[in-house]
């Protein structure tokens, strides 16, 4: 079938709406990225709520992002405001299991999971406080929904998070003795598709990894993303947003109302020789967030052309 066709029938498929109401293919006002039809116009009603920058407030909040969406095996303390609990914060448990009670009453709280309810933080805060009142040795999940109540930001300490980033899953058996070494061997095939990862020193939430025979560098930036977006520009336009020789900004991630730029390093790089180009273009992007004057025609073209190459984690 013809595209004119296609737009003939889909036209006469949706009904007449009124001027200025939203067409069921256009996108949800509520800023989910799903199309009106599948969201607010379906239905069903509205989908589970919608957080578009759930950890917003977290110190920490860009490394709680790298760590759920692309930070394979990493681990950091979590003090809570109100118990003096021992609470540990993992990109991923065994299974995608949501928490996990340990022996020693010691919670791991994991950040990828399978459920999705809209706001990421008030799931874990969910599943958190589910966790408190758990018995040792348990699993916790949350089967569903768990509606209104607290968001992480509300039961955390308002401290920095020290992440240790690990080359495979072996936290996961730490405090556990391996008599017949089943565990060594269930882990083996984890830890094989665990991409080598290490964090940069001197800037927040920036992550050295090496996939498919390349070498990358991705950067949560926990600042406004349309600000980041104008500061990119500004630097890429003038040829000041490389790290090292050879290198090459391709484009970025919108992962949880944050910006992440991601660049093609040359083989052999690695995450040292990363912390100092990272300190100064961290100052560079400051210095143009501050500034605050509109883009030249372009600084425009290369904010479209970063746009272009921008894909949106949900």
């Amino acid at each position: 079938m013809g595209k004119k066709s296609r737009n003939r029938n889909r036209a006469a498929q949706d009904p007449p709406r009124e001027e200025g109401a939203v067409g069921p293919r256009q996108p949800c006002p509520c800023g989910s990225g799903r199309r009106y039809k599948n969201c607010h116009g379906s239905a069903a009603g509205a989908p589970p709520v919608y957080a578009a920058r759930p950890f917003e407030g977290l110190v920490s909040e860009a490394d709680v992002v790298a760590l759920r969406e692309f930070v394979p095996a990493a681990t950091a303390p979590l003090a809570l405001r109100d118990s003096e609990r021992q609470v540990m914060l993992c990109s991923l448990l065994p299974g995608a299991a949501p928490a996990l009670v340990r022996e020693s009453g010691a919670i791991w709280l994991g950040l990828q999971v399978q459920h999705a309810y809209g706001d990421p933080s008030r799931d874990l805060a969910a599943v958190l406080t589910r966790a408190l009142d758990a018995e040792p040795g348990e699993v916790v999940g949350l089967p569903a929904d768990p509606g209104g109540g607290h968001r992480l930001q509300d039961l955390v300490a308002d401290e920095p998070l020290e992440v240790s980033v690990h080359p495979g899953f072996d936290y996961w058996v730490s405090d556990v003795e391996d008599e017949d070494g089943a565990l060594a061997s269930a882990l083996a095939s984890a830890n094989e598709a665990a991409a080598p990862t290490e964090r940069v020193e001197g800037v927040e939430a920036a992550y050295w990894t090496s996939m498919g025979g390349h070498e990358y560098l991705r950067w949560v930036i926990a600042q406004d993303e349309d600000q980041v977006l104008d500061a990119l520009a500004r630097l890429h336009a003038a040829g000041e947003d490389s790290l090292v020789d050879g290198d090459r900004l391709i484009g970025m991630f919108r992962a949880h109302g944050l910006v992440v730029p991601v660049w093609d390093l040359p083989l052999g790089t690695g995450a040292a020789a990363l912390a100092g180009p990272a300190a100064e273009l961290r100052e560079k992007l400051d210095r143009s967030v501050t500034e605050g004057v509109a883009l030249t025609p372009q600084e425009r073209s290369a904010r479209a052309g970063l746009t272009s190459r921008q894909l949106t984690i949900r």
